[in-house]
């Protein structure tokens, strides 16, 4: 039966309660789920900031989230991600870097752009790429006033690190 007092068609649609218990459902006719749901206003009563706040935490689902590559890295590093199939590449397991293959030697190439990112034959993808994000915010011309030197600097970085990136650390 329709929830409405005094209506007895059946109770076919359902309407929440109220915002703070949205499982909770009134079963009304047609007629009375159009009239209640035109009434509903789930911010009834909210300030226009916690409209706002609301309406951004929204667009995650009202998850928490967290800059890029801020906490990403850190959880890789800390061994709290497990790629158990391989999705992000062979080369990681648990967060924890997987040796280069023995017959995998690295040439004079790759020793270069790594030395150019200040890292030696050991490095990882994680620690190539979180080299390189600080390097480039240290070296990019518009942290140093336009000075060639740092220009020079982040063009040699920006090369070793394309570079790399096709010598299998992808």
């Amino acid at each position: 039966m329709c929830d409405h007092p005094g209506c007895t068609k059946a109770g076919e649609h359902r309407a929440p309660r109220s915002r703070e218990n949205p499982d909770v459902y009134y079963w009304f006719c047609l007629d009375h789920v159009r009239e209640y749901n035109a009434a509903w206003d789930y911010f009834q009563g909210w300030s226009e900031e916690k409209i706002e706040r609301f309406r951004r935490e929204a667009i995650t689902g009202h998850r928490p989230t967290w800059k890029l590559g801020h906490a990403g890295y850190r959880a890789w590093a800390e061994g709290r991600v497990r790629d158990e199939f391989g999705v992000f590449g062979a080369r990681f397991n648990g967060g924890q870097a997987e040796p280069p293959p023995a017959e995998q030697q690295m040439d004079a190439r790759q020793r270069r752009a790594l030395a150019r990112l200040d890292l030696d034959e050991t490095a990882d993808l994680q620690g190539i790429k979180m080299r390189y994000k600080q390097l480039v915010k240290r070296h990019h011309p518009d942290a140093n006033g336009g000075d060639k030197a740092a220009e020079e600097r982040f063009k040699a970085i920006n090369e070793a690190y394309s570079f790399l990136m096709t010598c299998g650390y992808s």
